[in-house]
């Protein structure tokens, strides 16, 4: 069953589609707790940097695999390099973007639920009793999860431009209006001069720390979607005239925007409650509703924003998760977009169902942590880098300079040398770094 591969039908339909990707929880919920839980502005610090050095040029890299091959995450690289072991890079990416989706279909049902409940009222009482008690149940975490999952579905279900674009084009915007209103509120409670501290004053012993470099590094990867395949998808419909270098800065550009402002969403509004903002990964479920109930009447219409936001931000990435192992299955199996969305959709949400378990509901443990733990620590600290740094080095090293700087859309100007620099030496240690005591932390520590 050959088709005309579908393409996007404007560069900012691509622009807001990707950005969705890179935006999501990765912002909303993972960025802030991340950055409280590893040396406040010496993350950010790192962080920044981190997304200049490494993530720019692996976003080019991988829009310039994607854009050269014309086709799924896998069949790119054979098509670029035939005979050869080079796919393995895409093999991984689609294999964690699928299992990503299982476990974050997971969090992205608690984010419905949530949502159901500041519509319905709000969250009173213990919010931390609350949480542990309904992601403990056997069912309703499974149904909520069953809900996102369907949604995804629906708009992937829907191809590239029906879909995924025009979804993105009113989530995006709402998105944005969201997080700021947000962050504007959050600024007049009363936390400003903490949270700032703590935000932009750095604390220089934390940059003796090696695991803030490790938090910060990885966080710059996974916020931008580096080595799940989506950046090779999403990349692969555009026409092959389109230009690549303004499109990643913007990306990039617009996604630390998102981070810096969702952080100023939260953490004002810790520091005026006198909340611990190191949390970790509870910071969302367990200790916002606290915030959200202090503020009487208006902390139901605030929560019911927050989570709308939060669950329109897993929608997004969600979306794109779905298409890597869409697009991948359809020439595969050689089906059609809608029977292979729902076969798909249906087989990641199976494999979801023991995470969602394994939250208190039943005991299922891999290596000493729950499945959905399991699951995280292998995509983030394997799967992820370890695609991330075959792309790096299949491009910086196989390909001739002039094809690097033609298919990067940098033969023109004066960063291609830089651009090669960093491809060449600079991202492959970094990567190679951040694979190795991922790993070593997770067996070891």
């Amino acid at each position: 069953m050959q088709t005309k591969r579908e393409q996007w039908g404007s560069r900012w339909g691509f622009i807001l589609a990707t950005m969705g990707s890179a935006v999501g929880l990765g912002n909303i919920w993972r960025f802030s707790y991340a950055m409280g839980s590893n040396g406040g502005s010496a993350f950010l610090i790192i962080y920044l940097l981190s997304v200049i050095l490494l993530g720019f040029p692996v976003m080019l890299i991988e829009f310039s695999i994607g854009k050269r091959g014309q086709t799924d995450a896998v069949e790119a690289f054979k098509k670029i390099a035939p005979k050869s072991s080079w796919y393995i890079a895409g093999g991984l990416g689609v294999m964690a973007a699928f299992l990503i989706l299982s476990f974050y279909g997971v969090i992205g049902g608690w984010s419905l639920r949530y949502t159901f409940e500041y519509l319905t009222g709000g969250i009173t009482g213990d919010s931390q009793s609350f949480f542990l008690n309904f992601i403990g149940q056997s069912y309703a975490p499974v149904l909520w999860s069953l809900l996102f999952m369907a949604l995804t579905v629906g708009i992937v279900f829907m191809g590239v431009q029906k879909g995924i674009e025009s979804s993105s084009k009113w989530m995006m915007p709402i998105l944005s209006f969201l997080v700021i209103g947000l962050a504007i509120y959050s600024l007049t409670l009363g936390g400003n001069a903490e949270a700032f501290a703590f935000m932009f004053q750095p604390e220089w012993s934390a940059f003796a720390d090696p695991s803030v470099y490790l938090a910060a590094m990885g966080q710059a990867f996974f916020t931008l979607s580096l080595g799940m395949g989506i950046m090779l998808t999403y990349s692969s419909y555009l026409k092959p005239e389109e230009r690549l270098t303004s499109s990643a800065a913007i990306i990039i550009a617009l996604d630390t925007g998102f981070a810096l402002i969702s952080g100023l969403m939260i953490f004002p509004a810790l520091f005026a409650f006198g909340l611990d903002p190191s949390e970790g990964a509870g910071l969302v479920f367990i200790v916002l509703p606290v915030i959200f109930e202090a503020l009487g009447g208006a902390g139901t219409i605030v929560g019911l924003v927050f989570f709308i936001l939060l669950s329109l931000a897993a929608l997004s990435s969600g979306i794109s998760l779905l298409e890597v192992s869409v697009a991948y299955f359809m020439r595969k199996l050689n089906m059609s977009r809608k029977k292979v969305t729902v076969l798909v959709g249906s087989v990641i949400f199976l494999l979801g169902v023991p995470s969602s378990l394994s939250q208190g509901a039943v005991e299922i443990t891999v290596l000493g942590s729950s499945f959905l733990d399991f699951m995280d620590l292998f995509t983030g600290n394997i799967l992820l880098p370890l695609s991330a740094l075959i792309s790096v080095v299949f491009v910086a090293w196989t390909w001739t300079k002039k094809e690097i700087l033609e298919h990067t859309d940098l033969d023109k100007g004066s960063m291609g040398p830089s651009f090669i620099g960093l491809s060449k030496y600079v991202a492959p240690l970094a990567i190679g770094v951040v694979l190795f005591f991922g790993v070593f932390n997770w067996l070891f520590v």
